[in-house]
């Protein structure tokens, strides 16, 4: 429907990135920052920021000065995000369906092709920092799927409140419920379940293994994701520098802690902060660290060649309020429901993407896989024997809104298909009754919050959706999802 006049789009694409190369000598760099559980809302350019008590001046200003995406999609979790952004694949796809925890043995197939491979045979640098979370044995790790480079952590934020629940009963009685209060000590859980939990993180390096990251930054506890985030910002700095006038293009996957538990001990006095609610403090933390990324790309004179995206795994996790993201939207983390998938998302590249946009196109966290692949001229390296979910945007981000190319999106909670957005409509998979069909209908356009979701009013969606569910499952038929036992380390 589309090859003409995105045939024609191309064109101009292409006229506009070849000028860019010529001008700078290699692709442009690409950045990707992933947080976490960073509701719909949160930030001020969406209602949030001061008004909500998390202050988000720098991070508004990034939007300000790109396009800020009012229709970004995650998955409902963040193991899922992790492997969306990484492989533009849906997780469903890929047999790894679950949130990880420590002493699993699943992790990120080494049969899945990453963005960091796909870059690589671009001749790209790679490298991480932040929260992996997509395996811990060897084959999963980063150092493994493409990174050059990579300086994680192993688990959620969850595990560092651990130790300290433990403590807090230790040397008298204490009128505090702790978060975890039944954990029964790092010792005693090695010696229960064969689990250690010693090293909470470490350095990577492609070909060379890993070793302990060491210090705070390395040990779980109340303190270690500050520690870990202040280090990250200052090697992501130290690598721009590095790589700005090199050779080669780089690509930064930076998977912050920022929203996890913990808060930042340095920003819980900051004027305007919510001091209850720890993850506010946090949120500040990681908005200067972000400034100061964006000041040394235009210091190092490579801003205008370097793409930076900023994108929230999933909505906020309300189970530890008022420690928490937010969202205006119903749902939050692990539900289908907008509130749960429906992200802030922004696009910040100076001379390339245009200020102040605020496009309604749609764009899932998937597309930045595809997107980037083919701003590093490799989409012929993206593996044809399976689906790739991400669609390239390349076309919204340099042409504006409207030229995105996506209307519609599957909505996946671990192997069931739960709800489906076409254009302004979205679906809510449920059982059938009676030989009715199982649906709850809205219009996501008109009513965000899905507050009015009724059957009857979208029974004329119903033959489409069965239609399209139907080929969906086809698809699936002839591109198979991955076995679950190929996400598990081969040691097991």
């Amino acid at each position: 429907k589309n090859a003409v006049r995105w045939a024609a789009e191309d064109d101009k694409i292409n006229a506009k990135l070849a000028a860019l190369e010529e001008k700078f000598g290699k692709k442009p760099n690409i950045i990707y920052i992933l947080a976490d559980d960073v509701g719909w809302g949160e930030l001020g350019w969406q209602g949030g920021g001061k008004h909500r008590g998390t202050p988000t001046p720098e991070l508004d200003t990034m939007a300000a000065e790109g396009m800020r995406f009012w229709s970004a999609y995650a998955e409902p979790s963040c193991t899922p995000s992790r492997i969306a952004i990484n492989t533009g694949r849906h997780p469903v796809r890929t047999g790894l369906l679950s949130v990880l925890w420590p002493g699993q043995v699943d992790g990120l197939s080494g049969k899945e092709v990453t963005v960091a491979e796909v870059l690589s045979e671009a001749g790209y640098n790679t490298a991480m920092w932040g929260k992996w979370h997509l395996g811990e044995e060897p084959e999963h790790l980063p150092e493994s799927q493409g990174y050059d480079y990579a300086y994680y952590g192993l688990w959620n934020g969850a595990p560092d409140n651990w130790p300290g629940s433990f403590d807090m009963y230790q040397d008298a009685p204490n009128p505090n419920k702790a978060m975890f209060y039944d954990f029964p000590g790092e010792e005693e859980y090695l010696k229960r379940t064969g689990i250690d939990l010693s090293v909470a993180g470490y350095v990577g390096r492609k070909g060379k293994g890993r070793k302990p990251i060491e210090g705070l930054a390395g040990k779980l506890g109340p303190d270690r994701q500050e520690a870990f985030e202040a280090e990250s910002i200052k090697q992501i700095t130290s690598y721009v520098k590095d790589n700005a006038k090199g050779d080669k293009p780089f690509f930064i996957y930076w998977a912050s802690y920022a929203l996890q538990i913990t808060g930042s001990k340095e920003k819980q006095n900051d004027p305007g902060v919510d001091k209850q609610n720890a993850q506010a403090s946090m949120m500040v933390l990681h908005n200067e660290h972000v400034d100061k990324l964006l000041k040394t790309l235009e210091e190092e004179g490579i801003a205008e060649n370097t793409l930076v995206v900023w994108w929230s795994d999933n909505g906020p996790m309300y189970a530890f309020y008022p420690t928490s993201g937010y969202s205006l939207l119903q749902g939050g983390k692990g539900s289908l429901m907008e509130g749960g998938v429906r992200v802030p998302g922004m696009a910040w590249w100076p001379g390339m993407i245009e200020p102040d946009q605020d496009p309604e196109d749609m764009v899932h966290v998937t597309d930045l896989f595809t997107t980037a692949a083919r701003l590093a001229g490799v989409k012929d390296k993206i593996p044809s024997d399976r689906v790739t979910d991400g669609i390239d945007q390349t076309a919204l981000f340099l042409l504006g809104e409207g030229n995105g190319r996506r209307n519609y999106m599957t909505h996946y909670s671990g192997d069931q298909l739960g709800a489906i957005r076409y254009e302004d409509f979205k679906v809510h998979i449920k059982p059938a009754k009676g030989g009715l069909p199982g649906m709850d209908f809205y219009n996501i356009m008109r009513d965000p919050g899905e507050k009015y979701g009724k059957l009857y009013p979208g029974l004329f969606a119903v033959a489409p959706i069965q239609k399209f569910i139907g080929s969906h499952k086809a698809m699936m038929a002839q591109f198979p999802n991955r076995d679950p036992g190929e996400s598990r380390a081969k040691s097991h």
